[in-house]
C-alpha cells in the first residue's frame, strides 16, 4: 500500500505542476497572498524532501522543476511586477 500511495502522491504532484504550468498568468505573490505558498515554495519542499531522503538537489534545478524551464526564463515570460495592491495583502500576511 505505501508504493501505492506514494505513486499516487507523485501523480497529484505531477497534476500540480502542469495546472501551475498552465495558469501562469496566476502569479506567485497572488498565491502567496490566497494560499500561503508559490511556487517558490514548492521548489523548497522539493529540495527539503530530496535531502529527507539522502539526495542533494539544487535550489535552482528544483525551480526549474517546478516552474518547468529555468526560473530566469519564467520571469523574464510570465513574471508581472506586483501591484500595490498585491503587495500591501503580502505584507498584510
Amino acid at each position: 500500500m505505501a508504493d501505492q500511495q506514494t505513486e499516487i502522491e507523485a501523480a497529484v504532484f505531477r497534476r500540480l505542476l502542469a495546472h501551475l504550468d498552465e495558469r501562469k498568468d496566476v502569479q506567485n505573490i497572488d498565491l502567496m497572498n490566497l494560499a500561503g505558498f508559490c511556487r517558490n515554495c514548492l521548489s523548497k519542499w522539493y529540495v527539503a524532501a530530496a535531502e529527507q531522503q539522502g539526495e542533494s538537489v539544487e535550489y535552482e534545478s528544483a525551480r526549474e522543476r517546478v516552474y518547468g524551464m529555468p526560473y530566469a526564463e519564467w520571469k523574464a515570460l510570465y513574471q508581472r511586477e506586483a501591484t500595490a495592491e498585491q503587495l500591501a495583502k503580502f505584507e498584510g500576511n
